[in-house]
C-alpha cells in the first residue's frame, strides 16, 4: 500500500483552502473558515476502517477499451513514483475535449483498485463540487454520525480521514482550474491523487502530467468496429469503411465511440453516417448520456472559454472555415479592432485556447492548428450556439486583409500566396452552395489568378467550382464568362489528375460554345483544342489525333500559321503523334514548331520551353540521346530561371532530363535528381497526384536499375 499511517502531530493543513484536524474537534478550512467537530467524530475519523472495496466508480470499464495500454503503465508508474498524477493531454491536440481523460482514469481505478484500501472519485469541475465529494466519503464511511451532519462538517471528516488513514486513491474528475486542488494534495499525502483535466497549464505546482495523444489508426478503426459491429470481425470492406470514418473523425476516442454506438443501434450503413456527419456529432444513442456527445462535450469548453476572453471564441469560429494546419497568427489580426495591442490581444486569446487544449500552438513558427472534427462542429448550427455565418465572415475578412497587394510582381508575393492559398479553398470547399458573397468572390477570383499564374490550378479546384456556380447563378448557364469558368474547372480537374470528370466538362463545354459561339469562333477553338488534350491525357489516342487536326487546321483558316493558339495546337498535335508512336511525323512537326515559337514569342517565353522540352522528349524517344541530353539540360535551366523552381512545367522539364540521364546509363546523375523531383512533387501537387505516383515509379525504377549495376558491375561492359 502506497504510504504510512501517519502520526497524529503530523496532521497539518497547507494552501490557500486547506483544511486540519486532530483530537480537539477543530478543523480549518481555507478562506478562514473554522469546522467545529464533535471530539466523538474526530476520533471515529481515526478508528473507522473502510469495508473492504469501497469505492465509488462512475462505470464497471467492462467496455471497449484499446490503444491505451501504454497510456496505463506511465500512469502506474508515475504515481507509484511520486503519488500525484493529472491526465492532462499534449502533443497533437492538447486537452481537447473527448480525447479519453475519464476513461483512462476509470480503467486504472478498476485495474489496480485492489492495490488501495479506498478509490474514490469526486467531480471536482468547481471547489462546491469537490467539497461535495469528500462530503459523500464521511456518508459512506460514518453514515450514523453524517446522516445529522452538515455537508461542511461531512467534508472536514473526510480529511480528517484521509489524513489519519494511507492507501487511498483519490480522482478527480474534469478539473476546471488545478490551483483548486493544492490544499487537498498539499495536506493529504497518504494516498494518490489522480486528476483530469482540460487544462494543458497549471500542473506544474501540483504533480507531473500525462500526455494522452490521439489513438493510432489502427486502434481507432479497432476501436470503431468493435462497438459497431458487436466485436464481430468485419469484412475487409466493412474495416476499409471503417478506416475511412475514423480519419474523418480525427482519431478522437469520443467521436469514435458515439459513432460506433450509433451504427450498431440503427444498423446505419458507414458511408450513410460520413455523409451526414456534422449533424451526426450531436447525435446519441439509448442508454448512453445525452450530455456526453462530441458537439456538447466542445460547446460546454466555448462556454467556459467566452467568460474568460470573448475574442479566444471569434477568433476560434473563424479559424473553423480554414485549413486546419499552419494556420498563422497574423493571419487573425484584422480581426481585432485597430488598436496598438492588436497583437497582443490575439497572443492572449489564443493563450487561452490553448490552456483549454481546442488549439495547439506550434513551438517553431508562429502558426497554430485545429482539430479537423472541432472544425466541423463549429461550423454546423447549433441551438444556443453562436451562429457559423459569424465565423465564416470573420474568416473572410481575414483572408481579404491578408492579401498581398495586386499590383505586386508574382515573385515578392509568392511566400503570401503559398500560406493563405490553403486556407482561401479550404474556405471555398467548406461554403454552403450558392453563399458566395461579393467578399468571397473578389476573394476567390484573386486566388484564382495567382493559381493559373503559378500553374497550380490542381490546388485550386474548390475556387474554380466556387466560380463557375457564382457565374451561372448571376448570368446564367451559357453566358460567355460561363463558359470561360466551366473551361477553367475542367482544366483544374485535368491539372488535378481527375479526368474524369474533366473529359465530361470539357465536352460539355465544347457542345454549348458550338451552339452559343458557333463552330469556328476562337473560344470554341480553344475548347475543342482542350478537349482533345484530355482525351490525349486519358491515352484515349483514338480521338484525340483527329481532333487536334481539325482544330490545326481551323485555327490556321481562323486565327493564321503564326499566331500563339495556332502554335500550341501544332505542338500538341505533334505530342499526341508522338504518344502514338509516330515519330516520322512528331519530330519534323515538333522542330518547325520550335523554330515558329522562337521567332514570334521569343526564346524564353513558357510557351517556347514547353515547345523545346517536347523536342528533346521525342530526341529521346527516338534514341537520340546525344541531342536530348543538352535539349532538357538547357531547358530546365531556362524553366528555372523564368518560371521558378517549384512551377509544374519546371517539374515536368526536371523529371524529363532524369529519364534521359536514365536512358543514358548516367544512374549517379538521374537517381538524385529524381529523389529531388519526387519530394517537390509531393510538396507542391499532392501526394496522389498522377504526376506524383510517376515520379514514385521512375525513381523505384531508377534505383532497381542502380541496384543491378551495383550487383553486376560488368554486365554493360559486356554488352
Amino acid at each position: 500500500m502506497p504510504g504510512a499511517i501517519p502520526d497524529p502531530t503530523d496532521i497539518k493543513a497547507s494552501g490557500e483552502r486547506s483544511m486540519a484536524a486532530q483530537s480537539i474537534g477543530l478543523a480549518v478550512s481555507g478562506d478562514v473558515r473554522f469546522v467545529n467537530l464533535p471530539p466523538q467524530a474526530v476520533q471515529w475519523s481515526r478508528e473507522v476502517e473502510a469495508p473492504p472495496n469501497t469505492a465509488n466508480l462512475p462505470g464497471s470499464a467492462s467496455g471497449v477499451f484499446v490503444g491505451r495500454e501504454n497510456a496505463l503503465d506511465r500512469l502506474r508508474d508515475m504515481l507509484t513514483d511520486s503519488g500525484d498524477a493529472a491526465v492532462t493531454q499534449a502533443g497533437a491536440v492538447h486537452g481537447l475535449g473527448g480525447i479519453g481523460k475519464s476513461t483512462l482514469a476509470l480503467h486504472y481505478a478498476v485495474r489496480y483498485r485492489d492495490t488501495y484500501t479506498l478509490v474514490w472519485w469526486i467531480n471536482a469541475e468547481s471547489p462546491e463540487l469537490i467539497e461535495s465529494g469528500l462530503a459523500s466519503l464521511a456518508t459512506r464511511l460514518c453514515p450514523h454520525w453524517a446522516h445529522d451532519a452538515t455537508a461542511e462538517e461531512r467534508t472536514a471528516w473526510a480529511v480528517a480521514w484521509l489524513q489519519w488513514h494511507p492507501g487511498w486513491l483519490l480522482v478527480f474528475d474534469n478539473v476546471e482550474h488545478p490551483d483548486r486542488l493544492r490544499p487537498y494534495v498539499g495536506s493529504l499525502s497518504g494516498g494518490h491523487h489522480l486528476a483530469t483535466s482540460r487544462k494543458a497549464t497549471g500542473w506544474h505546482t501540483i504533480g507531473p502530467t500525462l500526455p494522452l495523444d490521439l489513438l493510432d489508426p489502427v486502434a481507432s478503426a479497432d476501436l470503431l468496429c468493435e462497438i459497431a459491429y458487436d466485436r464481430r470481425t468485419p469484412t475487409p470492406e466493412q474495416r476499409e469503411e471503417a478506416e475511412g470514418l475514423v480519419a474523418e473523425l480525427g482519431y478522437l476516442p469520443l467521436a469514435l465511440e458515439q459513432a460506433g454506438a450509433y451504427l450498431h443501434q440503427t444498423g446505419k450503413e458507414i458511408a450513410a453516417y460520413r455523409r451526414a456527419l456534422p449533424r451526426m456529432l450531436s447525435k446519441h444513442c439509448e442508454g448512453t448520456d445525452p450530455e456526453r456527445t462530441v458537439a456538447r462535450v466542445w460547446n460546454q469548453s466555448l462556454q467556459a472559454i467566452r467568460e474568460r476572453d470573448p475574442l479566444a471564441v471569434t477568433l476560434l469560429n473563424a479559424a473553423a472555415w480554414l485549413a486546419p494546419d499552419s494556420i498563422a497568427r497574423a493571419l487573425l489580426t484584422p480581426l481585432v479592432p485597430d488598436t496598438d495591442e492588436a497583437d497582443d490581444a490575439v497572443d492572449e486569446a489564443l493563450g487561452v485556447l490553448h490552456a483549454y487544449n481546442m488549439i495547439t500552438l506550434s513551438s517553431r513558427t508562429p502558426t497554430f492548428s485545429v482539430h479537423r472534427l472541432l472544425q466541423v462542429v463549429l461550423r454546423t448550427p447549433v441551438p444556443g450556439a453562436d451562429h457559423p455565418a459569424k465565423g465564416r465572415t470573420a474568416a473572410e475578412q481575414a483572408l481579404l486583409a491578408s492579401l498581398p497587394p495586386s499590383g505586386d510582381p508574382l515573385l515578392t508575393t509568392t511566400r503570401q500566396w503559398e500560406e493563405l492559398m490553403p486556407h482561401i479553398t479550404a474556405l471555398a470547399s467548406n461554403l454552403p452552395p450558392a453563399s458566395a458573397t461579393d467578399t468571397t468572390i473578389e476573394l476567390f477570383d484573386r486566388a484564382a489568378m495567382q493559381a493559373r499564374r503559378a500553374g497550380q490550378r490542381a490546388r485550386a479546384v474548390p475556387l474554380f467550382e466556387v466560380a463557375l456556380a457564382q457565374c451561372e447563378r448571376v448570368l446564367g448557364d451559357t453566358h460567355p464568362d460561363t463558359l470561360g469558368s466551366r473551361n477553367d474547372l475542367a482544366d483544374a480537374y485535368r491539372e488535378a489528375g481527375d479526368l474524369g470528370r474533366a473529359v465530361l466538362l470539357f465536352e460539355v463545354t465544347l457542345a454549348q460554345c458550338e451552339r452559343v459561339l458557333g463552330e469556328s469562333h476562337p473560344d470554341t477553338l480553344t475548347s475543342r483544342n482542350n478537349l482533345a488534350g484530355v482525351y490525349r491525357d486519358a491515352g484515349d489516342l483514338g480521338r484525340a489525333v483527329p481532333l487536334f487536326e481539325v482544330t490545326l487546321a481551323q485555327r490556321v483558316r481562323v486565327l493564321g500559321d503564326a499566331d500563339p493558339d495556332t502554335l500550341c495546337s501544332r505542338n500538341d498535335l505533334a505530342g499526341a503523334y508522338l504518344d502514338a508512336g509516330d515519330l516520322e511525323r512528331a519530330v519534323p512537326l515538333f522542330e518547325a514548331t520550335l523554330a515558329q515559337y522562337e521567332r514570334v514569342l521569343g526564346d524564353t517565353h513558357p510557351h517556347t520551353l514547353t515547345s523545346r522540352n517536347n523536342l528533346a522528349d521525342a530526341y529521346r524517344d527516338a534514341g537520340d540521346l546525344e541531342r536530348a541530353v543538352p535539349l532538357f539540360e538547357a531547358t530546365l535551366a531556362q524553366y528555372e530561371r523564368v518560371l521558378g523552381d517549384t512551377h509544374p512545367h519546371t517539374l515536368t522539364s526536371r523529371n524529363n532530363l532524369a529519364g534521359a540521364y536514365l536512358d543514358a546509363g548516367d544512374l549517379e546523375r538521374a537517381v538524385p535528381l529524381f529523389e529531388a523531383t519526387l519530394a517537390q512533387y509531393e510538396r507542391v501537387l499532392g501526394d496522389t497526384h498522377p504526376h506524383t505516383l510517376t515520379g514514385r515509379n521512375n525513381l523505384a525504377g531508377a534505383k532497381a536499375a542502380q541496384e543491378r549495376a551495383a550487383a553486376f558491375p560488368n554486365a554493360s561492359k559486356g554488352s
